[in-house]
């Protein structure tokens, strides 16, 4: 059969479409089109510690990561979790280590088809000159965030890698998991007339040089959820600042809640989190609410305080953290509520590996 020009030229036709509907198009979180001829199989994490984020949508996420930066890591005992299962996330290559620090030349060398950066990076121009390179050799930059507007973009995010990996289904099963969850508590603190304590929330918590705390950000976002006041609002005019343990003192918070982390073991604070037994855990925050000045608070004299681990702050899984705040601020609101099963069902259906730790501790009784 001869074929026509005409009938060549609609074959062509045919063809660019197939190829255009074969495309995988999604919008990341500044609102940017990622186009990518496939599913993203060979991937740059900006943030080391996304991995995590990316097992919850993938059974095995260490075989689609090529490189990542090392700044923003993995936790080591989430690291050995992970290598215990998939031993060749050693063959991840390092392409950047410090904060905001990233190596154009070494993403390129390996030819990833794409590479995942958060809003963090877009306002640092060393990082935007870095993109700028990336893209200029053709491969492919999405910006995702669970840090910055945990609540607002964690969900979109996950969508978003969803839809360059392939996943879309399972990143739609754990955000219908997380959205039923946020809207239980929205729900029950939505009544008229529910009082909303007066919160304290010190951050990288220890007994000297009191106290960094929060007055905008994720935590502050996590304490307004879960139905509480950040007192801190109303002193720190940013994310992250310092008050003095008379003003502490002073303010007489309804609520006193300290994060830490094995971070805070070499400064004396509260360690807890990932690879810490309930045991430690539990000797640190005894160790803190009985210094002088703190033993002295209304809310630990009371026994309304909490440690919880600080690192909920980068993933979707901080939605077990506001279910906690939201028992520890309102217990006769969530009594039926359980932080702890919402961990152990992500861990169930979600995550592909298992992370020991202690997550939460509040004083002895």
């Amino acid at each position: 059969m001869t074929l026509t020009r005409p009938l060549l030229a609609a074959l062509a036709l045919i063809a660019s479409l197939g190829s255009a509907a074969a495309d995988v198009v999604a919008t990341d979180i500044l609102g940017r089109e990622v186009h990518l001829p496939q599913p993203a199989r060979h991937i740059v994490l900006g943030e080391g510690r996304h991995l995590s984020v990316l097992g919850l949508i993938h059974d095995d996420p260490v075989a689609l990561v090529s490189g990542w930066r090392l700044d923003k890591a993995l936790d080591e005992p989430t690291m050995q979790a992970y290598r215990e299962k998939f031993p060749t996330i050693d063959q991840i290559r390092p392409v950047g280590s410090g904060n905001r620090d990233i190596s154009a030349e070494a993403i390129i060398a390996l030819h990833p088809d794409l590479v995942v950066l958060t809003l963090i990076d877009r306002n640092d121009p060393g990082m935007e000159v870095a993109r700028q390179q990336i893209e200029a050799a053709g491969i492919p930059v999405a910006y995702v965030d669970f840090f910055s507007h945990p609540q607002e973009n964690s969900i979109p995010s996950l969508r978003i890698l969803g839809k360059l990996t392939g996943a879309e289904d399972r990143a739609e099963e754990f955000a219908g998991f997380y959205q039923s969850r946020l809207d239980r508590i929205r729900d029950r603190l939505a009544v008229p007339g529910i009082v909303r304590p007066r919160v304290f929330f010190h951050v990288h918590a220890a007994p000297q040089n009191c106290c960094s705390t929060v007055g905008t950000g994720v935590f502050h976002d996590f304490i307004t959820t879960a139905g509480g006041q950040n007192i801190g609002n109303d002193t720190v005019k940013g994310v992250l600042g310092n008050v003095s343990l008379e003003y502490l003192i002073g303010a007489d918070p309804d609520v006193y809640v300290a994060t830490g982390g094995t971070h805070m073991a070499a400064r004396g604070g509260l360690v807890l989190g990932s690879g810490v037994d309930a045991e430690t855990a539990q000797a640190g925050f005894e160790r803190l609410i009985s210094a002088p000045g703190f033993s002295s608070l209304r809310a630990i004299e009371e026994g309304r305080a909490a440690g919880v681990w600080h690192l909920f702050n980068d993933s979707p899984v901080h939605i077990a953290l506001i279910e906690y705040l939201a028992k520890t601020f309102h217990p006769e609101l969530f009594e039926d509520v359980d932080p702890a099963a919402t961990l152990a069902e992500i861990n169930a259906r979600f995550s592909p590996v298992i992370v020991p730790g202690t997550w939460w501790v509040t004083p002895k009784p």
